[in-house]
């Protein structure tokens, strides 16, 4: 069954709303006005005893507390001018894309520390050569094999005969993708359009190389990565409708309407009754 912009769901056996609820507060306009009328029933009523429920107009919890000694405004201004957090589909969406945000923050990390090292092995080679080559004759005279047998002997002979312009590049390639992840988490986590294109774009783009070293050799940590920038990727191009797909962002933007009345006017006087009268 189709789901309707703005309703709240179940994500995984929990509510985000609930969620970001626990970690911001409630959005409960009703508290902060001096008086209520019959209109504003769906967001707020005042009861006998002088207790006041109010509305969360994010997850839609009913919050018990009393008329504000210093409201910000006498009432409440209409369904249609009233300022709505995000919630539905468009509050889902938002925690995805922090969620990639931070999975590229922690990439960008990463590639600067390579970075780093790079630099620091590069300024190094001279004397980290001849450390690898006193060792390897160490293991050659204590062990009488030969020195390209054992992992770490294989280590130092690839130290040997690294060349420099190889670590230049290897460098500059950190860099450059310490930037580009970097851009793209803080891009992301702004909610920024051009940042969905150059994430879709810089993961589209590394998949090739994922491909190839996941067929020179599989092992979990290649097979997860390469399913996390598949998921990231589809995921971008299908639900942000990237590059037109899905009648592009104007599409997007006509889903998310919908109806402020409908969900937040004044319901059934019988509604309202059951509700105040569950929360006493």
């Amino acid at each position: 069954m189709p789901h309707e912009p703005g309703h709240i769901r179940r994500v995984l056996g929990w509510h985000p709303e609930t969620f970001v609820c626990s970690r911001r507060g409630h959005v409960t306009p009703a508290l902060l006005v001096g008086r209520l009328r019959p209109e504003d029933a769906g967001l707020g009523v005042d009861l006998d005893d002088g207790r006041r429920m109010a509305r969360c107009t994010r997850c839609d919890v009913w919050i018990a507390g009393t008329a504000p000694e210093y409201p910000v405004r006498e009432t409440l201004p209409s369904v249609e001018e009233i300022k709505l957090p995000r919630r539905g589909r468009e509050l889902r969406d938002a925690i995805v894309l922090r969620v990639i945000a931070i999975d590229r923050g922690i990439h960008s990390v990463l590639f600067a520390a390579l970075a780093v090292v790079l630099f620091l092995l590069e300024v190094n080679l001279g004397s980290l050569r001849q450390d690898a080559n006193r060792l390897i004759q160490n293991l050659t005279g204590n062990t009488g094999q030969g020195a390209s047998q054992g992992t770490i002997d294989r280590w130092l002979h690839d130290l040997l005969h690294l060349q420099r312009h190889t670590l230049l590049i290897l460098l500059f390639t950190a860099i450059a993708y310490a930037v580009v992840e970097g851009v793209e988490a803080v891009g992301l986590w702004l909610e920024k359009r051009w940042a969905e294109y150059l994430t879709a774009v810089a993961t589209a783009g590394f998949l090739p190389f994922e491909i190839h070293e996941l067929a020179k050799r599989i092992t979990v940590l290649r097979v997860a990565a390469l399913v996390v920038n598949l998921a990231i990727l589809v995921w971008l191009v299908y639900r942000k409708r990237l590059f037109g797909i899905r009648g592009g962002v104007k599409a997007e933007y006509q889903e998310e309407e919908f109806d402020r009345v409908a969900m937040f006017g004044r319901p059934p006087s019988s509604t309202v009754s059951v509700q105040a009268s569950s929360k006493e």
